[in-house]
């Protein structure tokens, strides 16, 4: 077996839909092998056919990043000769190569089931197992892992190959090497992974979801029209947070006006929307405010605060001028 699988990818997405598609283009365009593999048993027209739509889609995501001057012309049929596509009879000798695998097959537990039951029959046992899937949790789909130690939640964010950040979500018995060397994988492919827990939502769903319908709600409402709300999230708090992050922007305007804005927003829109958790009144009682306060839900003791400041100023400059916005001072006095 060792002999048949050393010229494999080290690497295999399992389900040849969008997100396994993405995924292969994340790899091969980082210069690796990937195996894009499809379990179900078809036909040979129909795998044909899959097969075809497959590599259209991926030779048209890269001709679209070569039409933005990302790649060249010349790079995309290197690129995405990298990806190879596997399928359901020559799926278990890719599988047995693959160090690290990405389920991504429909989200339904049956399908889950059924996937993992090959994964567990065909991968190795020091392989890494990743779930692609973006509503079940890390928790509910261990149990279907033969070694659960390495087994974790991958959530990528649309197009996989673009967007930096991945979010790894662990049950209790995830291995800390684990994930430890998944990290260490996804850094070395260009990716930015975050760590969360066994929660619905991960970090980016579950906040941009809040977000989203209270743009809804306030078009339902009248109080905005779509472009100004658009105009006002990317110009705005878009920007705002690409130069901080959420959690930084609480510490650096402080805790206190978190907590004194949502009071007024609770009484005058709605209680259930804008309470603040128990967390931000404590850490108010207990003067643990932010910058200003030298800690809050991060420490700034010892911290250059003068030096912090200018860098955020910088980070926020830098996103005015992507934007098109920064503009150079008047060189006279105007009436």
């Amino acid at each position: 077996m060792a002999n048949e699988t050393a010229s494999l990818p080290r690497f295999a997405a399992v389900g040849a839909g969008r997100m396994g598609r993405g995924i292969a283009i994340a790899f091969a365009y980082a210069g690796h092998r990937i195996s894009l593999i499809d379990l179900r048993q078809r036909t040979d027209e129909a795998w044909q056919r899959l097969r075809g739509e497959a590599k259209a889609e991926i030779d048209a995501s890269l001709s679209g990043l070569a039409q933005l001057g990302v790649i060249d012309e010349s790079q995309i049929a290197d690129i995405a000769a990298r990806v190879d596509f596997v399928d359901a009879a020559a799926a278990p000798h890719a599988l047995a190569a693959a160090e690290l695998v990405f389920e991504g097959v429909p989200e339904t537990m049956e399908a889950k089931r059924d996937a993992f039951e090959q994964l567990n029959r065909h991968c190795r046992d020091d392989a890494i197992l990743t779930s692609t899937t973006s509503s079940i949790l890390v928790t509910q789909l261990a149990s279907l892992v033969r070694l659960p130690g390495r087994f974790l939640n991958m959530h990528w964010l649309n197009p996989a190959y673009v967007i930096p950040v991945v979010e790894l979500s662990c049950h209790p018995a995830t291995d800390a090497a684990v994930l430890a060397r998944t990290k260490a994988l996804m850094e070395e492919i260009g990716k930015l992974p975050v760590v969360c827990g066994a929660s619905p939502g991960y970090i980016v769903p579950r906040l941009q979801a809040l977000v989203m319908n209270e743009a809804a709600r306030m078009i339902e409402e009248g109080a905005a029209t779509a472009e100004e709300i658009d105009k006002a999230t990317r110009y705005g708090l878009g920007l705002r947070f690409a130069a901080l992050g959420v959690v930084e922007f609480i510490d650096f305007g402080g805790c206190d006006i978190l907590h004194h804005a949502s009071r007024e927003m609770s009484a005058s829109l709605d209680a259930g929307r804008y309470t603040a958790p128990a967390i931000v009144g404590k850490m108010v009682e207990e003067g643990r405010l932010g910058l200003k306060s030298g800690s809050g839900f991060y420490e700034y003791e010892g911290r250059d605060v003068a030096a912090y400041r200018r860098d955020v100023l910088s980070r926020t400059l830098g996103e005015l001028r992507h934007a098109g916005l920064w503009r150079a001072p008047a060189d006279r006095t105007l009436s």
